[in-house]
């Protein structure tokens, strides 16, 4: 129902600004970024390469970046792809864990409800927040460890990545199919899992993401991202539907998995994986006045990350204790 009345919205919104481009059949996906230089095509699904090494200099040019909080920038980039994605804004959050502290918040109620919720995050000690993982009815899919506490068991399946936070605060993207050892580490303090994985340690584009595609690599939707760059901060990127203003940017239209994958490449992330998006796509940044800025979703989530300074950490923060069940 909601993806039906998206795509009617977009189709109104069309005949009214600019007509959504159809590519003829056959005709490759591209993705084009729009800057104070013009219009740059930067990816096509028939070149698309196998592995992402730096950040794409028109991309980089084209992203406007705006300081936050301590730790935190945020910048916008305007993208146009094939169809539904004609008009989409990417929305990047760069994390520096050296300065932040990182926390998975479990999100569901005693009825088994989703309450987790980007807007209700209030302690200005956050500096970020984002619905974090995938999840099936009201509860998380995968692994989640929460304050050392393992609350799910992995799940099982392809191309699953998770998100772990050691005792001394630093982070890394791991491979979900090597999680037996890292189950009985007593450094982590917080993780989830997640997929599909974008991009590998090496920047590598995973092979059933590239042609032939072995998922489901035509569907579009709004899409939220979670990598590691090479110097080790985080990106987050959040895409919003760009054709009727922020206000209607929660509309579900957006990205393939693979357009997703090239982003996060371009962008300079050499390991990435999909996190929740479409209607359950949140994001908040704290602003360098202090302000929340937040990109709302339609639903309540069971899930969230954020990321505190770290001496409001030290501060406030009990104990860290073992991983237990």
């Amino acid at each position: 129902m909601i993806r039906a009345a998206a795509l009617a919205l977009a189709a109104l919104v069309g005949a009214g600004a600019a007509t959504p481009p159809s590519a003829a059949q056959g005709t490759p996906a591209t993705l084009t970024v729009r800057g104070a230089a013009g219009s740059v095509v930067w990816w096509r699904a028939d070149q698309a390469p196998a592995q992402w090494t730096e950040r794409h200099p028109a991309v980089a040019r084209a992203t406007t970046w705006h300081r936050g909080a301590p730790g935190v920038e945020w910048g916008e980039l305007a993208v146009e792809g094939s169809g539904e994605a004609w008009r989409t804004r990417v929305i990047v959050a760069r994390l520096d864990p050296r300065v932040l502290r990182f926390d998975v918040e479990w999100g569901v109620d005693s009825a088994a409800r989703a309450v987790w919720s980007a807007t209700d995050v209030r302690a200005g000690s956050v500096h970020f927040a984002v619905n974090a993982g995938q999840f099936t009815a009201a509860l998380p899919w995968g692994w989640v460890v929460t304050a050392g506490r393992e609350r799910l068991g992995p799940g099982r399946g392809p191309l699953s990545s998770a998100f772990v936070v050691a005792r001394d605060g630093s982070v890394r993207l791991v491979d979900g199919d090597t999680l037996v050892a890292l189950r009985r580490d007593s450094r982590v303090t917080a993780a989830f899992q997640s997929y599909p994985t974008l991009l590998t340690d090496d920047g590598s584009v995973p092979n059933a993401l590239r042609v032939p595609c072995r998922i489901d690599c035509a569907h579009r939707d709004a899409r939220l991202a979670l990598g590691i760059a090479r110097d080790g901060h985080v990106l987050v990127a959040l895409t919003r539907f760009d054709g009727a203003g922020e206000a209607l940017g929660f509309v579900p239209l957006g990205l393939t998995v693979p357009e997703m994958a090239a982003l996060m490449g371009a962008l300079g992330a050499r390991q990435a994986v999909l996190l929740d998006g479409g209607i359950s796509a949140q994001l908040m940044v704290r602003e360098a006045q202090g302000a929340p800025r937040v990109w709302r979703g339609v639903r309540r989530v069971p899930l969230g990350l954020v990321a505190r300074a770290r001496d409001a950490v030290s501060r406030d923060a009990a104990p860290r204790s073992a991983i237990a069940r």
